[in-house]
């Protein structure tokens, strides 16, 4: 049975004695306790002391062993990385740079293998970069500083929306483009906004929850993206 993905934002996240409630609530919809983690790093190249610091977070929340599924350098082991997807309870995806993400996804050939874990009923989530890797689309600059070479590139999809992470501080700047760029081929659709700290369950026929907080939405309309009602 297809669960639910689960889009996390990312903050700030203080030592704490008991786990955030957005991640317990997380992990308690898991078929087992102590579930095993595939961890899923390759939007932060397999960076191992962001690796480290997501193991403790993920089993402060209830996870039990957390592995990380080699794929950044180009003499990873894939055979192994497809083990540990293949035996995964729930599949997290890492922060980092969503390009960079997808990019080695598909260049190390394992979105199949992350498909048929999804399909076959594992509990996904991401946080930040790894979020917006598991929703619809997202937009890349083939020049950082010319918005006229902005682009679209598919995500993973499992998560049918268009969303972006933590942007509150900067106006939601990289949605509004991501939107912008939809809208020139599909008018009405909807963006969310995901605050730091919160973060939106969606299932498989794109129906949404807000978890931790208000999660804002915006719309494309004919006279441009407007901001309408939050997701409570």
């Amino acid at each position: 049975m297809i669960k639910p993905v689960y889009l996390l934002a990312g903050g700030h996240y203080p030592a704490r004695r008991h786990p955030d409630p957005v991640w317990t609530a997380i992990f308690n919809a898991a078929d087992c306790a102590q579930p095993r983690v595939a961890y899923i790093g390759g939007a932060s190249d397999d960076d191992r002391g962001f690796f480290g610091w997501s193991k403790k977070l993920l089993q402060t929340a209830g996870a039990g062993i957390v592995e990380l599924a080699p794929m950044a350098s180009r003499r990873a082991d894939l055979e192994k990385a497809r083990r540990i997807i293949a035996t995964a309870d729930m599949l997290f995806f890492s922060g980092g740079d969503v390009d960079l993400g997808m990019r080695l996804v598909r260049e190390r050939g394992l979105e199949g293998d992350l498909q048929r874990r999804y399909r076959a009923g594992a509990l996904c989530f991401g946080l930040s970069a790894g979020s917006i890797m598991l929703a619809r689309q997202w937009v890349r600059w083939r020049v950082p500083t010319d918005d006229n070479a902005a682009e679209l590139f598919a995500c993973l999809g499992w998560a049918p929306v268009l969303c972006d992470t933590h942007g509150e501080a900067d106006g939601w700047e990289e949605l509004i483009a991501l939107l912008e760029l939809t809208a020139k081929r599909e008018q009405g659709a909807i963006g969310f906004g995901i605050p730091a700290s919160c973060a939106l369950r969606v299932t498989s026929t794109g129906q949404t929850a807000a978890l931790g907080g208000a999660v804002h939405r915006f719309k494309c309309s004919r006279s441009g993206i407007k901001r309408i009602a939050d997701l409570l």
